[in-house]
């Protein structure tokens, strides 16, 4: 027959073993604070522009530990907890990743877009020095007043961190100044043939 001391240490084994397990059946309360505060911070670093489908899956499972709880399955309630700050965590460094590589974008977009407009202004100069036909000055002044106006805005964009649409925004101005110096370099040879 067990003596009083080993009746004694195995019941306080087992009520510390049932403590234990009562605690681990409590809600995952400080999981789903962390998967709410890495979606706050994916949020606030512009996730739902850049990377809205990790974003979209974080808030998905943090609802789903939420609902988890509801229903008292705290073990899927934690592992929708962990999942979702994950999630969350995934769309904050893939929005940073997505910005950084539409930055570069954008920076290669005006730089080319100001080297072309400095090509066009040049050769609309030499145009109107050897009194190239109006109608081809005219547009190519449109031209290159397009491509200013586009290339201000582009770099106003930048300057506010909206890199999202500027390299598209410049191919279509881009287009037409590198058409203008074309136009007028060919207008500019046939005038020299003319010469001689």
């Amino acid at each position: 027959m067990p003596s009083l001391r080993l009746r004694s240490a195995c019941a306080g084994a087992l009520a510390a073993a049932l403590v234990a397990t009562a605690c681990s059946d409590d809600p995952p309360e400080k999981e789903m604070q962390q998967a709410q505060s890495a979606i706050d911070v994916a949020r606030a670093a512009g996730a739902e522009e850049y990377a809205h489908d990790e974003l979209a899956g974080a808030e998905d499972a943090l609802k789903g530990a939420r609902d988890a709880v509801e229903q008292r399955d705290y073990r899927l309630a934690l592992n929708n907890a962990i999942g979702s700050r994950e999630q969350a965590e995934l769309a904050t460094k893939a929005t940073a990743d997505r910005r950084a590589a539409l930055r570069t974008e954008a920076e290669g977009a005006l730089l080319e877009t100001s080297t072309a407009l400095a090509r066009a202004k040049s050769r609309l100069a030499a145009a109107e020095t050897a009194r190239a036909p109006a109608h081809l000055l005219n547009e190519a002044r449109s031209n290159i007043d397009d491509g200013d106006s586009a290339l201000q805005k582009a770099r106003a964009s930048v300057a506010r961190g909206a890199y999202r649409d500027v390299a598209t925004s410049l191919d279509g101005p881009r287009a037409k100044l590198n058409s203008t110096v074309r136009d007028l370099d060919a207008a500019h040879n046939t005038t020299l043939h003319r010469r001689h």
